[in-house]
């Protein structure tokens, strides 16, 4: 199973991005799926999370500028971030906890990470 993420880029305060990642592999079902972030010399942070059925849930940080979604038939979770500030700057990753076969338990699979850059 790999991550696929993109989107990334350099944007000005203020602007909007959107990321993807695809899962792709064998691929059973997919749990949750996650964005993190980890800004220099700082801890992953998580970000956002979407369930299969759709639930979201944010980091206080990110509450109403940033919108995880997520594409069931296409295995791709997507994460649309508006009003960016220059400390959303970060390397983002994405993460999905993925069944393989109907007889095997979830795994914790993670993306190669895009860099979001917002200049001041």
């Amino acid at each position: 199973v790999q991550l696929q993420a993109s989107g990334g880029g350099l944007v000005q305060a203020g602007g909007s991005l959107r990321l993807s990642c695809a899962a792709s592999g064998s691929i059973f079902s997919i749990n949750a799926m996650n964005w993190y972030r980890q800004a220099p010399g700082k801890r992953r942070e998580l970000v956002a999370t979407i369930t299969n059925g759709g639930s979201t849930n944010y980091a206080d940080s990110v509450k109403g500028r940033f919108t995880i979604s997520r594409d069931n038939a296409k295995n791709t979770v997507y994460l649309q971030m508006n009003s960016l500030k220059p400390e959303d700057t970060a390397v983002h990753f994405c993460n999905a906890l993925v069944q393989r076969s109907p007889t095997t338990t979830f795994t914790n699979y993670w993306g190669q990470g895009t860099l979001v850059t917002v200049s001041s």
